[in-house]
């Protein structure tokens, strides 16, 4: 499975990248998580939007998912044009938006929920419900052997240490530095970026969700003082294998 960094910052994009966004690619099957702004402009550097077999969506903050109409409309018209022949689906919680992932004939949502299990090639989701202002969902993703784990935006929860347990690769939200605090604002800080890989015991942690603000490998620096294993911050167009 490699997985490929679209987008990493917080709340609003940085001048030439973009908020949450990940590719994720195996066997010919490409499926996007999160759709954040400034997304499917850099999406076009890495594939075409027409070969997208799904996306996941975990929570309608625009940050996560602005990005979705821009990605209708372009498979309106690369259906028009004949480039592709199947609607897309998007996977995400119930709500008030979820009708607007219903596009004509071109997008189509389907719901997910803490229960659920989906399938999509060769990739299989699971989630948890998140400690969020708004309905929010945890993934993992596991592709022939491996995990990938992602927070998505949460407050720390003991329950997120079995349900990442043992992943591959954990990329958190760290959206404060370590000083602050985050719970109210349902995002997690550095030092508990770092305690949730430890005592979820995962090979490697990215953290993503970054701040516009403070010195940013002060976060890396901060996780690893609760965390054994490796740290790096997501930055545009990272590739990870797994």
């Amino acid at each position: 499975m490699k997985v490929t960094v679209i987008g990493c910052w917080g709340g609003f994009p940085k001048a030439g990248e973009a908020t949450s966004g990940y590719l994720l690619e195996h066997g010919g099957c490409r499926l996007l998580l999160e759709c954040g702004s400034g997304v499917v402009s850099l999406l076009q550097q890495k594939a075409d939007l027409g070969d997208l077999d799904g996306v996941i969506i975990t929570h309608y903050h625009y940050d996560h998912c602005c990005d979705i109409g821009p990605l209708q409309y372009a498979r309106q018209i690369k259906t028009q044009l004949g480039q592709i022949h199947k609607p897309l689906p998007i996977y995400a919680p119930d709500g008030e938006f979820f009708k607007l992932l219903k596009w004509e004939d071109y997008t189509y949502g389907q719901s997910f929920s803490q229960d659920s299990i989906i399938s999509i090639g060769p990739f299989e989701a699971s989630f948890i419900k998140n400690v969020h202002p708004v309905e929010a969902y945890s993934v993992k993703i596991t592709c022939e052997g491996r995990t990938l784990a992602f927070t998505s935006d949460t407050s720390y929860f003991e329950e997120l240490n079995d349900f990442f347990y043992c992943s591959d690769l954990l990329i958190s939200e760290c959206s404060f530095y370590d000083y602050m605090d985050g719970t109210k604002a349902g995002h997690l800080n550095s030092a508990q970026a770092g305690m949730l890989a430890e005592k979820a015991q995962v090979k490697k942690l990215i953290l993503t969700h970054l701040p516009h603000f403070g010195n940013l490998e002060d976060l890396m620096a901060q996780a690893k003082q609760n965390y054994s294993g490796q740290v790096l911050l997501a930055e545009k167009f990272m590739e990870i294998e797994l």
